[in-house]
This record gives C-alpha cells, sequence and structure tokens, in this order.
C-alpha cells in the first residue's frame, strides 16, 4: 500500500521496551485531522534525532503506511526519518483546547462495552472514563534488571556497523533502565450485571519517568509521592484512560496513557496537569 504524509496529534507514549525486529520501541498513538485514531511504530525515541524527539500533545508531520502484518484498522508503520515536529496543546482554559480531539476517539464508559465494540468493529484504541477508581497496584517484575535476551534484543542490531565495542554498546543501553515494578489501576465500571471492578497495567512513559523521578528525589519514600500522585490527584480531577490492545492478544488491553482533566469547571479556575 502506497505511503502518505499525515500531521498527527500525539495522545500515548509508551515506556521502551525490547524488540526483536526493532532493538528497541514505543508504542505512540494519536489522532490525525481527520480525527481518525492512529498507532505508530516502530518508534526508537532514544535512537532518532534530537529535532525529531515529540512529546505528549504535540503535532507532528509524518510519513506512514499501512503494514502488511497489522491488520488492527488504526496501526501504521513511521517512516522515522520523515518526522517534523509542531506546535504543542497545552493545558490552558482548563484543557477546553485539547477535549475536543480526544472526543474524537471512540469513548466508553465501561471496559465490557468497549471490548465488546472490538468484537464488532476490531478497534483497538479507545478512550475509556472509569466510574471509579479502587487503587493504585504495584508489583515487582519478576527480572528487575534486563534477561539476558532482553539485553541480546537491544544489543542486535546496533552492533551492525557499530564502532563500539558489545561492553561499550551495554553501557550504553544500561541507560534504557528497566522499570522494577509493574503498575496496575483497580477501578470500577458499570455492567449490565451491575458495578464490575477490572484492572489494567499502565504502561504510560509519564508514568515510568515519574517513578524513576520519586526514586530519585525521594528514595525509600518514593512510594508515597508516587502514590500521592496516581491516586490522590486522580481523585480530584475527571481521569480517562487511552487504552490499546496488543497485537498478538488482542483481547488484552493496557492502559496507554492517562488524561487527567479538570473535574468541575472546565472552562475556569486552571487548575495544574498531572504531567
Amino acid at each position: 500500500m502506497a505511503s502518505k504524509v499525515e500531521r498527527i496529534l500525539i495522545l500515548a507514549k509508551t515506556y521502551p521496551s525490547p524488540s526483536a525486529k526493532h532493538t528497541e520501541t514505543s508504542c505512540v498513538a494519536g489522532i490525525n485531522e481527520d480525527g481518525l485514531a492512529r498507532r505508530l511504530y516502530p518508534v526508537p525515541f532514544r535512537m532518532i534525532s534530537t529535532p525529531q524527539q515529540f512529546e505528549k500533545w504535540q503535532w507532528i508531520t509524518v510519513r506512514i503506511e499501512k503494514p502488511p502484518a497489522d491488520h488492527r484498522p488504526e496501526s501504521h508503520r513511521v517512516f522515522v526519518d520523515t518526522v517534523q515536529t509542531g506546535d504543542k496543546i497545552l493545558t490552558t482554559r482548563g484543557w477546553n483546547l485539547r477535549r475536543p480531539w480526544w472526543e474524537k476517539l471512540p469513548m466508553f464508559d465501561s471496559f465490557t462495552a468497549m471490548e465488546a465494540a472490538r468484537e464488532r468493529r476490531q478497534i483497538s484504541l479507545a478512550i475509556l472514563r472509569p466510574k471509579s477508581s479502587v487503587k493504585l497496584e504495584i508489583s515487582p517484575v519478576q527480572h528487575p534488571e534486563w534477561t539476558e535476551e532482553e539485553m541480546a534484543k537491544l544489543v542486535q542490531q546496533q552492533s551492525q556497523g557499530n564502532l563500539f565495542s558489545p561492553d561499550e554498546q551495554r553501557k550504553q543501553l544500561k541507560l534504557l533502565e528497566k522499570l522494577p515494578f509493574d503498575f496496575y489501576y483497580h477501578y470500577i465500571c458499570d455492567t449490565p450485571e451491575g458495578e464490575r471492578v477490572c484492572k489494567h497495567k499502565i504502561v504510560d512513559w509519564k508514568v515510568g519517568m515519574l517513578y524513576r523521578t520519586c526514586r530519585k528525589d525521594y528514595g525509600a519514600e518514593w512510594e508515597v509521592k508516587f502514590r500521592a500522585k496516581l491516586e490522590g490527584d486522580f481523585s480530584k480531577k475527571d481521569p480517562m484512560f487511552m487504552m490499546g490492545n496488543i497485537h498478538r492478544f488482542q483481547h488484552q488491553w493496557l492502559i496507554i496513557s492517562l488524561l487527567y482533566p479538570p473535574k468541575a469547571d472546565r472552562s475556569a479556575g486552571l487548575q495544574p496537569s498531572l504531567f
């Protein structure tokens, strides 16, 4: 299929992970000017030039094409060297400048309804508005450091034509810190059978960076500050999850981005963004 150039507003960036095919990559998602959802990959952020690196809520212009192996309607291969960064949409006016964009995406008040829509229409990106949150779960990962298999994925493509020794490459790759914890939200949604508690993993890049900042600034007290942001601030705002599913297991969904607009008057009384 022929490629095309689109202008896309970035709404989600996930924490980087090793990839056998792309060294390391992040899931990036957004919406184009026509209101169509876009999932972009591969995006190896640490390996692209600084002028081409972009943030959530920033417009980019980029060449994309449909990949032959991923039939999810939103998925597109991105030509990273064509990325041109543009303006950012700020949180001024109570997020009213951002609101019209996320409201163009499929929106659901329950996970059950969202999964039903996936089965009917094959959607793989959506906004989920929970009725309320229950708690933030923090679970230690089985391997807090990169395994040999993961490290091999990170090293293999960089070693081609690389002037550095394997030991030097490994030192550089350690800059991509593996998160020693997985983070999950437990939350309540309504279903035809009544309220239901759901649980989904959070892979938002900003959450990973928040953990690293809290650990650096507060040491052993990092969890208190971390929870204060993701649980305390959660209840004061109008939280929504941008959800994305997994290519090989499309019934499995992840929270790929957190949206925190003000809860009450969204046009006055500016409140600071969580991130």
